[in-house]
C-alpha cells in the first residue's frame, strides 16, 4: 500500500464496505496508487469524512493532492481528476 507522501489519493475506507473494495480493486488494475484510511480506526479521519459529506460516513471518499474530494466517485472521474492534477 502507498504512504501518503507518495500517492496523490487518499481513500478513506472501511473494512466492510464493498463499493470500497470494488474501487480498489478498479484502481490497482489501473495502476493508480492510494494510500487507505479506515475511518473505523481514525476518528479523525471519520471527523473529515463526515465533513465533506454533510454529517455522512459516508465511504469510499477520496482526497486528492489538491485537497479537493470525491465520494464514491467512478475509475473515469478518477483519472480525469489525477489528469487535471497533472
Amino acid at each position: 500500500m502507498a504512504t501518503p507522501t507518495t500517492a496523490q489519493i487518499t481513500m478513506y475506507t472501511t473494512p466492510w464496505c464493498g463499493f470500497c473494495r470494488r474501487l480498489k480493486s478498479q484502481l490497482s488494475r489501473e495502476g493508480i496508487e492510494i494510500a487507505e484510511v479506515d475511518i473505523e480506526q481514525d476518528p479523525s479521519a471519520a471527523d473529515y469524512v463526515m465533513e465533506v459529506n454533510g454529517g455522512n460516513q459516508t465511504v469510499p471518499t477520496l482526497l486528492f493532492a489538491d485537497g479537493s474530494a470525491m465520494t464514491n466517485p467512478s475509475v473515469a472521474q478518477i483519472k480525469e481528476k489525477l489528469a487535471e492534477l497533472g
